[in-house]
C-alpha cells in the first residue's frame, strides 16, 4: 500500500518535469503573490536558504517554482576561476566565457592550442589575454570539455508535454568519459582536479553509461573535498539511483544533500520523494548518524508531519538548525486552520474558535522544547511557544514566554517587530471590555501597527493579519458595547450609510475635535471621510430633487463638487452612449456644483413659466444623465455609494436609486405637456418611452438580483411601451420619427410589424 508521503501537487514530482534542466534533471526524473493569514514571520530566525522551503500554497514559497537551474551556481563559479587565475581575466571577460555564448570562440581557442595554428579567435583573444599563460591554458581547456557536456545538460523540453517518446539526447562514448576521469588522475592541481572530478561526474550522469559515473564516484568519493562541487556530485549520483528506481538510496543521498549544501535545498528538496513507505523506511536505517537521521526527517517533514519531524529532530539533535525552519512551518499551518472571521460572533466566541482550532500536541510540543533551551534559537522558540499560548487563551503564559524571548534574541529590526507584533496580539486578546485603562496597553501599538508601519514597513515582516484581524477584533468589542460608530470606524460596513441616524451619528464623531486617542487613531485610518459624507447626502438629494439641500452638501464635500462630468449631463439623444457622449466635442465642461446649479436655475424658470418645454425637457436629461442609463454616471459613483459598470455592482438602496428613472420621467412628461409642435411632443414621447424601457429591464433584470449566469433570456428585448405607442399612432409624419427609426432598431421594428 502506498504512502501519501508527499502533498504537492503531484505534477510537480512527475519525471517529465524533473527532468527539464540543469541541476534539477538530477532528480531524475513566485509565489503567486498569495500571503498567508499569518502573524509569524519564518524570515526573523530562519537561514535564507530554507526560504522557498516555507509553508506555501505554491510548490516553493517566494518563488513559485526553482528557476535558477542553469544559473545557480554562475556567481561562484566565477568567484573560484577568478581566483585560480589570479584576476588574469577580467571579470566582464570571465563571464563572457563561463555564462554567455563562448562556445564558438572556446573550440576555437581549444583548435588553436590543439594545432598551434593562429585562428580569428586566437587573435582576438591574444590582444585581451596571455593566451600562452599555463593557467589561462588550463581554464580554456577544460571549458572546452564542460561545454560539451553542457549541450546534454542543458537541453530544454517543454514541461507541459506528456509525450514521453521524446528521447533526450545522452553522451554514448564512455571513451571521452574515460578521458576526463584520466584528466582527473593526471592533474597535479587540486583546483582543477576537483573540477575535472566533477566533470567526469556529470558526464556519466547525462550519458547511457550512468553505472560507470557510480563506480567513479565510489572509488574517489573519499578522495574529493567536501564542498559545493561535491554535493552537486552526490544530487547526480541521487538521480542515477531514482532512475535506477532504488528509491531509498536515491532519498537518502537527497538527505545529504539538503543537510550539507543550502544552495541545493531547493532542489534536493523538490526531488526527495518516497514512493512508498517502505522507500522511507529503508532510507532512515541507511542513515548510521543522529545528523543524517535528522536530514531524513527535515526533508520529509517538508511533505509530510512537521510535528512528527520536530519531535523526531529534537531527540536526535536539539541544536539542528533544520528544526527551526520546521517550526515556522508547523506554527504556519496551526494558523491556516484558524477561522478569523468575526460575522456575527463576540470576540469571546471568536476566542473560543480560536482555542478549539489548534492542536494541543504541538501546543504542548513546542511548549516542551522552549523550556528545555536546547535549540540552537531557544529565543525562536519562545516566540512560537508564546503565540501558540495567546492563540490557546493563556495571555499570562504567553507573556512570559515572551519576556524570555526578549532577553535572548537578536535585535534585528524584524526580530523586535515580530515580538512586538505578538505582544501586541496577546494584550489586545486579553481584552473582553473596553475601558479607558486598558486601551492604554494597546495604544501605541495601534499607532505603531496602523499608522507607522504602512509608511515605512519592515522587509518580510507579516503585519498585515494582524491589522485587518485587530480592526475587526476592536468592532466586535465595540457593537457589544453598542457603539455603532466606533463598530464602523474599525470595520466599515458598506450598508452603514443607509440608516439616517447612522449617518448623522458618524458625521458628528468626524466633527467632534475632543476625540479620544483611539478614537484619533480609528479615524485616521477610516476610509470614509467627512466630504464623502456630505458629497454622499449630496447625491442622494439630488436623486430626491431636493437641489438647494444637494448643493448645500456638495458646496461642502472639500473639491468633491469640482469633479468634472465626462460628458455633457444635459443631452438628450435617441442611443444611450455614454462613451460617446463621453467622446464627442463639448463647448463647455460641466462640474458636480455647475450641473446642479443649473438645475437649480432652469427649475426657477419653470416656476416662472419661462421657456417652459425646454427647461423641463433639459431637465428630463439631466435627472435621466445622472441613473445608470445615462452618461453621467460619475455623479452618484463615491466613497460610500460605490462605482461598477452595471446596477449589480451596488447594495440595494443604491441600485434602486441609480436605476429609477421615474423624476426624468415626470420632467419629460412636463415637457410633453408645455410642446408647442408635434416634434418637441414626438420627442418627448421618445424619452418617455425610454424610460418605460428602462422600468421594463429593473422589473425584468435589475431587481432580482441575478448574475448575468443566472439571467434567463426569453428572447424578448423590448415591448410596445406607451411611449411607442403615442409615436405611432400620433407623430408618425414628424422629423424626429424618421430620426428615431433611423437610429432605434426597436422603435424600427415594432412600427413595421
Amino acid at each position: 500500500m502506498k504512502k501519501k508521503f508527499l502533498k504537492k501537487l503531484l505534477i510537480a514530482f512527475s519525471a517529465i518535469i524533473l527532468f527539464i534542466y540543469g541541476t534539477i534533471y538530477a532528480c531524475g526524473g513566485g509565489d503567486w503573490g498569495w500571503s498567508f493569514d499569518s502573524n509569524f514571520t519564518p524570515e526573523t530566525f530562519v537561514d535564507k536558504s530554507y526560504s522557498p522551503l516555507f509553508l506555501s500554497t505554491d510548490v516553493f514559497y517566494g518563488i513559485s517554482f526553482d528557476t535558477e537551474h542553469l544559473t545557480r551556481f554562475n556567481d561562484e563559479n566565477i568567484k573560484d576561476w577568478s581566483a585560480y587565475l589570479e584576476n588574469k581575466i577580467n571579470q566582464k571577460d570571465l563571464t563572457f566565457f563561463l555564462t554567455d555564448s563562448s562556445s564558438a570562440d572556446v573550440a576555437n581557442l581549444f583548435l588553436y592550442y590543439k594545432k598551434g595554428k593562429p585562428n580569428k579567435s586566437s587573435e582576438k583573444w591574444n590582444k585581451k589575454l596571455k593566451l600562452e599563460d599555463s593557467k589561462i591554458q588550463n581554464f580554456i581547456l577544460f571549458l572546452n570539455d564542460a561545454q560539451s557536456v553542457e549541450t546534454y545538460s542543458t537541453q530544454r523540453f517543454d514541461s507541459w508535454s506528456y509525450d514521453e517518446t521524446v528521447k533526450k539526447e545522452v553522451i554514448s562514448d564512455l571513451k571521452w568519459i574515460k578521458s576526463l576521469e584520466q584528466k582527473y588522475n593526471d592533474s597535479k592541481d587540486s583546483f582543477l582536479k576537483n573540477r575535472y572530478w566533477f566533470l567526469a561526474i556529470k558526464a556519466s550522469f547525462y550519458s547511457n553509461q550512468q553505472a560507470n559515473g557510480v563506480s567513479f564516484f565510489n572509488q574517489t568519493e573519499k578522495l574529493a573535498p567536501k564542498n559545493v562541487l561535491y554535493y552537486r556530485a552526490l544530487a547526480y549520483m541521487a538521480g542515477i539511483e531514482y532512475q535506477q528506481k532504488h528509491y531509498a538510496k536515491s532519498n537518502f543521498l537527497y538527505s545529504k544533500v539538503f543537510d550539507k549544501s543550502p544552495a541545493l535545498r531547493v532542489v534536493s528538496a523538490y526531488c526527495f520523494h518516497p514512493q512508498e513507505e517502505k522507500d522511507w523506511k529503508q532510507s532512515l536505517a541507511m542513515a548510521k548518524t543522529d545528523e543524517e537521521k535528522a536530514a531524513l526527517w527535515a526533508i520529509q517533514g517538508y511533505y509530510n508531519d512537521e510535528e512528527k519531524a520536530i519531535a523526531e529532530i529534537y531527540k536526535l539533535q536539539p541544536k539542528n538548525a533544520h528544526i527551526d525552519y520546521l517550526l515556522t512551518r508547523l506554527i504556519n499551518n496551526q494558523e491556516s486552520k484558524i477561522d478569523r472571521s468575526f460575522k456575527d460572533k463576540t470576540v469571546i466566541d471568536n476566542k473560543k474558535t480560536t482555542k478549539d482550532s489548534i492542536r494541543k500536541s504541538t501546543i504542548n510540543l513546542v511548549t516542551k522544547i522552549a523550556q528545555s533551551n536546547k535549540t540552537s534559537q531557544p529565543y525562536l522558540w519562545n516566540i512560537a511557544a508564546g503565540y501558540l499560548q495567546t492563540l490557546n487563551g493563556n495571555f499570562k503564559q504567553a507573556d512570559k514566554d515572551f519576556d524570555e524571548a526578549e532577553e535572548k534574541m537578536p535585535k534585528t529590526l524584524l526580530a523586535q517587530g515580530q515580538l512586538r507584533l505578538l505582544r501586541f496580539v496577546n494584550n489586545l486578546s486579553k481584552i473582553d471590555k473596553l475601558n479607558s485603562e486598558n486601551e492604554k496597553t494597546i495604544l501605541p501599538d495601534l499607532s505603531w501597527l496602523y499608522l507607522e508601519l504602512p509608511k515605512k514597513p519592515i522587509e518580510n515582516f507579516r503585519y498585515e493579519n494582524a491589522t485587518s484581524w485587530s480592526r475587526n477584533y476592536l468592532a466586535a468589542l465595540y457593537r457589544s458595547q453598542n457603539n455603532t460608530v466606533m463598530a464602523e470606524i474599525f470595520n466599515r460596513e458598506d450598508s452603514f450609510y443607509d440608516n439616517e441616524k447612522q449617518l448623522l451619528d458618524m458625521k458628528a464623531f468626524l466633527s467632534k475635535e475632543n476625540k479620544t486617542e483611539i478614537e484619533k487613531i480609528g479615524a485616521s485610518i477610516y476610509s470614509v471621510k467627512l466630504a464623502d459624507i456630505n458629497y454622499f447626502q449630496g447625491t442622494k438629494a439630488a436623486f430626491q430633487n431636493k437641489i438647494p439641500e444637494a448643493i448645500t452638501f456638495i458646496k461642502q464635500a472639500e473639491g468633491l463638487g469640482n469633479t468634472v462630468f465626462y460628458g455633457n449631463p444635459f443631452l438628450g439623444n435617441i442611443k444611450d452612449c455614454h462613451d460617446c457622449d463621453h467622446l464627442s466635442a463639448q463647448k463647455k465642461k460641466y462640474t458636480m456644483l455647475d450641473f446642479l446649479t443649473i438645475i437649480q436655475k432652469m427649475q426657477n424658470n419653470v416656476n416662472k413659466q419661462i421657456d417652459v418645454y425646454n427647461n423641463n425637457l433639459l431637465l428630463g436629461n439631466a435627472f435621466y444623465n445622472i441613473t445608470h442609463f445615462g452618461n453621467g454616471r460619475l455623479f452618484y459613483e463615491g466613497n460610500i455609494a460605490g462605482e461598477g459598470s452595471t446596477p449589480d455592482f451596488f447594495r440595494d438602496p443604491i441600485r434602486d436609486m441609480i436605476t429609477n428613472c421615474s423624476l426624468a420621467k415626470a420632467y419629460y412628461q412636463k415637457a410633453f405637456e408645455a410642446a408647442k409642435n408635434n416634434d418637441q411632443k414626438a420627442k418627448t414621447q421618445y424619452m418617455i418611452a425610454k424610460c418605460e424601457r428602462n422600468e421594463y429591464y429593473n422589473k425584468k433584470y435589475y431587481s432580482l438580483n441575478l448574475s448575468n449566469w443566472d439571467i434567463q433570456d426569453d428572447q424578448i428585448n423590448f415591448i410596445a411601451w406607451q411611449g411607442f405607442k403615442n409615436l405611432k399612432a400620433n407623430y408618425s409624419k414628424t422629423k424626429y420619427y424618421k430620426e428615431i427609426i433611423n437610429e432605434c432598431g426597436y422603435f424600427k421594428t415594432y412600427v413595421q410589424k
